[in-house]
Order: structure tokens, then C-alpha cells, then sequence
């Protein structure tokens, strides 16, 4: 029997009424959002215009003929900074595994290189990154025993370094979140434990830890910026220079908007991402 769509089941009169009150709601909402939102910048522009210092601060950090003139090098320093990125973004994953995967192996034989993965963790978790940068950039090169490198590829392993310690726990909390249950059953059904971790935990884990990983992508994102203490010439250095030379920090804001516009969409994804996740595992709704 073919169901006649005119007989289909429509919507009460009650429903269809709490359906156009969710919806004159919302409009409610938005309206008074963006209302709110315009008093209180107006509020705040007004108030920062009409300080003492406007003016001085004005013509020092938002001249836009020294923007203007900064932006070429600047630009370019940025694009070293994305390569930078890139390269120690793939880093950090191959480390971090390797490291999340030492951390969790079972049985005595493999004590020791939970030892070691348990103190690179600790060093690498503890020590500030600029130091990292000073010892990797300085100290290796000038132990003579590596051929001459760019500046640029001393501040990547150095961001490999100190980013796989904090992504290799994300990772490991990941794979300890998996039920042990999980291994069981698989074990049980003949895989190995190397078959189990890869094609059991690891979808799971990596599932789990999405959105952590995504928030260390950002944080790295600005704390690329820091290889300009090495002297590469990068987005903050190119900035660094061009103040040097017009007597303006200018540029300064300049690189520091460059980043955000670099970390905004990747901002963006994870919040997404995470709002997906919520409502697919809570059915939208907040505990």
C-alpha cells in the first residue's frame, strides 16, 4: 500500500505555535545581542579616544603609512613562519605517537623505554620553550658535529621537541580512555596487540582527543613566532626590524594581527568540531 503524502501526519496548531515562539525567540535574542554588542564597543572606542594619550599612542601603534611600508617584509616573514609550521606540525604527530605508544606498552621488558619516554615527557613539559630554542639553536650547532643549518631548521626541531611532550600525553590519555574491554575483545578474536592498538584504540583515541590536539595546533601557531630569537628572520623579526628603522611599533601590531588571521580559522574548526562532538555524543545537550 502506497502512503499518500496528503495524508501524512502535520504539525498541531500548539506545536506550530511553540515552533513560531522558538523562532520569534531567537530573532529576539540575536537583536538584542547584536544591540548590546554595538553599545558597548561604541562605549569602549569612545572611551579609549578620549584619553589623554590617544593621540601619541595612535601615531606609534596604528600609523598607517608605516603599516604600509612594513607589510612586504613582514608578509614574507609570516610565510616562513607557516612553513615552520607545517613542518613542525608533522613532527610533532610522528614523535608524539611514537612517544604516547612507548608510555602505554605493557610487561617489565619494556621498562626502560617507558622510563625515557617518561622523562622526555617531564623535561621537555617542564622547561620554557625559549630555553629549548637557546640550547637546540646554540649549543648543537656549535658542537661542530652538524653540518651548517639554516636558522629556521634549528627552531622547528625545537618546537618538535617541546610540542610531542605535551601532544604525546594528549595522545596517551586518549588511548587510556579506550576501554580495556576494547583490547580484550579484539585480542580475543587474534589480533595482535600491535593490529589491536591500530586499528581498535587508536580510531577511538585519536576521536577522543581531537580537540585537545587542535588547541595545541593553535598554541603553536603563536609560539612559532618565538624562532625569531635565533635570528630568523620571520613575521616578528621582519617586525622587529622595520620598528628599528621607522621608530614606530607599527609593525609590531601589524605581525600580532598577521597571526591572529592565521590562528582565526583553525579557532573556528575546533569549535565547531567540538560543538559537533558534544551533540553527537550528549544529543545536544549540556551536562
Amino acid at each position: 500500500m502506497v502512503s499518500n503524502p496528503a495524508n501524512a501526519r502535520q504539525p498541531s496548531e500548539i506545536e506550530l505555535g511553540r515552533r513560531a515562539f522558538r523562532t520569534q525567540q531567537s530573532r529576539k535574542s540575536v537583536a538584542i545581542s547584536f544591540a548590546s554588542t554595538l553599545v558597548f564597543a561604541i562605549v569602549l572606542w569612545f572611551g579609549v579616544v578620549n584619553t589623554p594619550g590617544w593621540d601619541l599612542v595612535q601615531r606609534s601603534f596604528f600609523n598607517l603609512e608605516v603599516l604600509q611600508g612594513a607589510w612586504p617584509r613582514v608578509f614574507e616573514g609570516l610565510l616562513l613562519n607557516i612553513r615552520v609550521l607545517l613542518f613542525a606540525a608533522v613532527g610533532v604527530l610522528i614523535l608524539a605517537l611514537l612517544l604516547a605508544t612507548i608510555r602505554t606498552l605493557k610487561g617489565a621488558i619494556f621498562f626502560p623505554l617507558r622510563v625515557l619516554a617518561t622523562a622526555y615527557t617531564d623535561l621537555f613539559r617542564g622547561m620554557p620553550l625559549i630555553i629549548v630554542l637557546y640550547i637546540v639553536g646554540f649549543g648543537i650547532p656549535g658542537l661542530g658535529a652538524f653540518p651548517r643549518m639554516p636558522l629556521e631548521f634549528w627552531g622547528t626541531i625545537a618546537l618538535i621537541l617541546t610540542y610531542s611532550a605535551y601532544v604525546a600525553e594528549v595522545f596517551r590519555a586518549g588511548i587510556e580512555s579506550v576501554h580495556p574491554s576494547q583490547r580484550l575483545a579484539a585480542r580475543s578474536l587474534g589480533l595482535s596487540y600491535g593490529t589491536t592498538l591500530r586499528k581498535i584504540v587508536m580510531p577511538q583515541a585519536i576521536r577522543k582527543v581531537t580537540p585537545a590536539l587542535m588547541n595545541d595546533f593553535i598554541a603553536m601557531q603563536k609560539d612559532v613566532g618565538l624562532i625569531s630569537v635565533l635570528g630568523a628572520v620571520d613575521a616578528v623579526r621582519a617586525a622587529q626590524i622595520e620598528t628599528a628603522q621607522a621608530f614606530n611599533f607599527t609593525p609590531y601590531v601589524l605581525a600580532g594581527l598577521l597571526f591572529v588571521l592565521l590562528a582565526l580559522p583553525m579557532i573556528r574548526l575546533t569549535d565547531w568540531y567540538t560543538a559537533r562532538l558534544r551533540e553527537r555524543e550528549q544529543m545536544g545537550s549540556l551536562v
